[in-house]
């Protein structure tokens, strides 16, 4: 009974689950930032390679 009464107190293993979704939210949001930036420098230098060479 005592075993059951500390594995429900100990809160190690839902902390790191906590970090883990913390960690892959971050990912996604640079995942989702460099993808935009990505397209719009890509945009950016098409266009700007069309003038150099018009």
């Amino acid at each position: 009974m005592k075993l059951v009464a500390r594995f429900m107190k100990d809160e190690s293993g839902a902390t790191a689950i906590e970090y883990g979704l913390i960690a892959a939210l971050i990912s996604v949001a640079i995942i989702g930032g460099v993808t935009t930036l990505g397209g719009n420098l890509n945009t950016t230098f098409s266009g700007l390679g069309g003038t150099v060479a018009g």
